[in-house]
């Protein structure tokens, strides 16, 4: 199966085997948000499992 390029650009797979992903909302809008949300979006998230499990398999890591 052909690695999906759009999910390599999106997502990071650590040592250990997670799967992190940016936080949401961090594009536009932001002038809302206060500095406590904006400090939280710059940091990557784990992935669920059984998602984590789904996307390492569309890498080709799996």
């Amino acid at each position: 199966m052909k690695t999906r390029k759009s999910f390599v650009k999106r997502f990071k797979i650590t040592k250990t085997g997670k799967v992190l992903r940016r936080a949401t909302g961090q594009n536009h809008f932001r002038a809302k948000q206060t500095g406590k949300q904006r400090r939280k979006g710059r940091k990557w998230i784990a992935v669920s499992l059984p998602t984590a499990n789904k996307i390492k398999k569309l890498i080709g890591k799996i």
